[in-house]
């Protein structure tokens, strides 16, 4: 599914250059659930916008679905995002002025599916998240666990190949970060492909690979085998 062949992320200002990502060579198959750790700062969240096709590298090569998309316009990329990648970050990014229901929607009416299927697909997914009580509710009226299962029904409600998750537990106690990681793992045993970024030993061990960047780096990857659960 994805691909990075000496992938780089610069960035430039008049006094400084940093570079993000160096020589980064990844390889993310279909149907994996793949957690990326490592210290603040060391590129894992510039990683996922790169993956979620949000930006372009500096350089290098990067594969999606069979595609080499590191040079595409921000209208192709966002051709290629709303119909393949679901994002949940950590602040939920819900919008305030709409409804739950509403919230889940969105990216059904960028997709331009009518407004008959739109409501049949909205309430399915609401019904799997088990938050289909609170449909008209408002985000601020809603429990941090059940504003993060809200925007993993955003992300997931046009059946995307790929989730992408960026601390998806870190405003949740623990009680609701492990919800959120079941719903993760079961959407990944239902053949969604995961990549998931985390500050947590614990919750990474969910993945069946964890990547550790250090200083833009790949230092080491782990597979599940050599892990101790």
């Amino acid at each position: 599914m994805i691909k990075t062949i000496n992938l780089n992320k610069l960035y430039k200002t008049e006094e400084v250059e940093t570079t993000a990502l160096n020589s980064v060579n990844i390889e993310i198959e279909d149907g994996e659930f793949v957690s990326i750790m490592g210290p603040s700062g060391c590129g894992k969240s510039t990683l996922l916008n790169i993956l979620g096709l949000l930006d372009n590298p500096s350089n290098g090569e990067l594969h999606f679905v069979g595609n080499e998309v590191s040079k595409y316009s921000e209208r192709q990329r966002a051709s290629l995002r709303k119909s393949n990648i679901g994002f949940v970050f950590q602040s939920f990014n819900l919008i305030d002025e709409l409804t739950v229901f509403e919230n889940v929607e969105l990216p059904l009416l960028y997709l331009g599916i009518a407004a008959g299927e739109r409501k049949r697909m909205v309430n399915e997914v609401l019904e799997k998240m088990e938050i289909i009580h609170r449909v008209n509710h408002f985000p601020q009226q809603l429990s941090g666990g059940q504003q993060q299962r809200v925007a993993v029904a955003r992300a997931i409600v046009s059946k995307p190949k790929l989730i992408l998750a960026d601390e998806p537990t870190g405003n949740l106690d623990s009680e609701r970060g492990d919800e959120v990681m079941n719903l993760l793992t079961a959407l990944n045993n239902e053949g969604t492909t995961v990549v998931m970024v985390t500050h947590s030993p614990t919750y990474a061990e969910y993945g069946n690979r964890v990547i550790h960047l250090f200083d833009g780096h790949v230092v080491t990857e782990n597979y599940k085998e050599n892990f101790h659960v």
